[in-house]
C-alpha cells in the first residue's frame, strides 16, 4: 500500500515505528503530532508508547497548564485524555474504517499535580456500518492515583476520511 493511500492510523503507526527507536525520536514524533493538530501541540504532551489500540502520553506539570488552584487545569486534562484516546483509537482502526470524535466526557477525581500519565486501551470490533464507540483514557499522577478519566465518543464507519462537512454533521465520511 502506498503512503498516499494509507489511513491516518497507518501513517501514525508507521511514523512511530520509524522514529521511536531513535534517540529523541519520541520527542520528534510528539512534535509532529502537535504540528499536525496545532491546538494539541500547545499542550506539550509527549507520546511515550503507541501501538494498535494503545497509547500512553505524559504531561509535565508547569505554569502554562496550571489553573488558579495550583493544579493542572481541567481543560489540559481533557486535552491530554483526548490525545491518548485519539492515538489509541486511530492506530487500532482497520484501514477501511474512518472515524470522528463526536463528544468528550471528563470525570475529575482529584487535583492533578506533578508528572501526569494518560493511558488508553481500546479495541474496535468489525465495523460494517456507522456506529458509536467509546475510548477511555485514564490519567494518573506519579504516585499512580487516578486524577481524571476522559471518554471520547467516536462515530465510526466504513469509507473515506471524514471531511469538515462530515464533522459538522457528526458523520464519518463515506
Amino acid at each position: 500500500m502506498s503512503s498516499d493511500n494509507a489511513s491516518p492510523g497507518e501513517k501514525l503507526a508507521r511514523n512511530w515505528r520509524n522514529l521511536s527507536r531513535w534517540p529523541g525520536g519520541k520527542r520528534l514524533f510528539s512534535w509532529i503530532v502537535g504540528r499536525t493538530a496545532p491546538y494539541t501541540g500547545t499542550l506539550g504532551a509527549r507520546i511515550t508508547e503507541l501501538g494498535p489500540g494503545y497509547a500512553r502520553a505524559e504531561l509535565r506539570d508547569r505554569r502554562r497548564v496550571r489553573n488558579h488552584l495550583d493544579s493542572v487545569h481541567a481543560v489540559a486534562l481533557v486535552n491530554l485524555g483526548e490525545v491518548a484516546s485519539g492515538l489509541a483509537m486511530l492506530t487500532g482502526l482497520p484501514a477501511s474504517v474512518r472515524g470522528i470524535v463526536t463528544g468528550l466526557d471528563a470525570q475529575y477525581v482529584k487535583k492533578a499535580r506533578g508528572l501526569l500519565i494518560a493511558e488508553c486501551r481500546c479495541q474496535v470490533a468489525e465495523v460494517s456500518e456507522r456506529s458509536e464507540h467509546r475510548a477511555e483514557a485514564v490519567i494518573r499522577d506519579q504516585t499512580g492515583d487516578v486524577v481524571a478519566r476522559v471518554t471520547a465518543r467516536w462515530l465510526l464507519g466504513p469509507g473515506e476520511t471524514p471531511s469538515k462537512d462530515d464533522a459538522a454533521k457528526g458523520t464519518p465520511g463515506g
